[in-house]
């Protein structure tokens, strides 16, 4: 099939499908006329890849875990390896999920503060150093 049937019945734009590729993600074999070929394993795959970004992997890791994967969910065996790699995802997201509870904080305490501008009775204005 070409890109625009793959596109049409995936519901993932050709751009991204063309990016999916680059990044070593999906195949396509060439017709004689240049155009991308795909096979039926196609739709599998970018539905695989579709659901590991939405689990907020990099196409680095997934390039790394679509050829464990199985299914379209998908699922993946349970080796170390793997493993290690979702294992340091989940960290980096944590990381960014306190980093961003901290600014949104800060920026609270900054909104709370201009609302009550000139106010006397309100105590004065002091942002934690977390």
């Amino acid at each position: 099939m070409r890109i625009g049937e793959l596109s049409r019945r995936t519901g993932v734009n050709a751009h991204q499908l063309r990016y999916y590729e680059a990044q070593g993600l999906l195949e396509a074999d060439r017709a004689a006329n240049g155009y991308r070929e795909y096979n039926e394993n196609a739709l599998l795959k970018v539905k695989q890849i579709r659901h590991l970004l939405g689990a907020g992997l990099s196409s680095e890791d997934i390039a790394y875990l679509l050829p464990c994967a199985t299914g379209e969910t998908p699922e993946l065996p349970g080796c170390s390896e793997l493993l290690t790699a979702m294992r340091s995802r989940l960290q980096r997201l944590d990381d960014q999920m306190t980093r961003l509870a901290q600014s949104r904080n800060a920026l609270a305490v900054y909104i709370e503060a201009a609302e009550h501008a000139g106010n006397e009775s309100y105590p004065p204005f002091e942002l934690s150093a977390s």
